[in-house]
């Protein structure tokens, strides 16, 4: 059931909380950890999930994030079909939350980055997918696929101003198509 709620005030905690247990264990591979998502966004309606994108330098830092983050109890789920991000299941979920470990120039990454910071800084594209996302959730109540699909094109107008190629644009377009409704 897919639950779009209003900002709470308890996200950028419950990140914190994350952070304080993961970070200590991972920082000397990697190059950041940030807040993503609608819950990195005062004042922004979202689904209540913390994501946390990891961030590194390359590769060849990934077996050692794995083994640290299986002590936590994550699952690594691999890269799920998107190129330079990494995708993992925390098996104990106090939180609820996504995590992932990016490439430092990966296009998911770019992708997330862009779009919180400018959603943190225009307050009319806040509002705007503030209420795209809460009449997605009611029409695609069940739907992950066709919640995240019907957020693209909102997406793309947003990033598509910070300096990724049509062909970055297109490949997070398609990564984002849902399969056709059925009626």
């Amino acid at each position: 059931m897919i639950i779009v709620e209003k900002y709470n005030a308890k996200w950028p905690l419950w990140f914190q909380e994350l952070k304080d247990e993961i970070w200590p264990l991972i920082e000397n591979f990697s190059l950041g950890f940030e807040h993503v998502g609608s819950t990195s966004v005062p004042g922004l309606a979202a689904k209540p999930i913390i994501d946390i994108d990891i961030i590194i330098k390359n590769e060849n830092v990934l077996p050692q994030i794995i083994e640290a983050l299986a002590l936590l109890g994550y699952k690594h789920l691999g890269n799920r079909g998107i190129e330079g991000r990494e995708a993992f299941l925390s098996t104990h979920q106090k939180i609820n939350h996504n995590l992932y470990v990016c490439q430092e120039d990966c296009l998911a990454l770019k992708n997330h980055l862009a779009l919180r910071n400018h959603l943190r800084s225009s307050q009319k594209s806040l509002e705007e997918y503030s209420v795209l996302k809460q009449q997605l959730a009611s029409e695609f109540p069940d739907s992950i696929e066709h919640y995240v699909s019907g957020k693209t094109e909102f997406i793309i107008g947003i990033i598509s101003q910070y300096g990724l190629s049509k062909f970055e644009l297109n490949s997070i377009s398609q990564a984002n198509k849902a399969p056709a409704i059925k009626k």
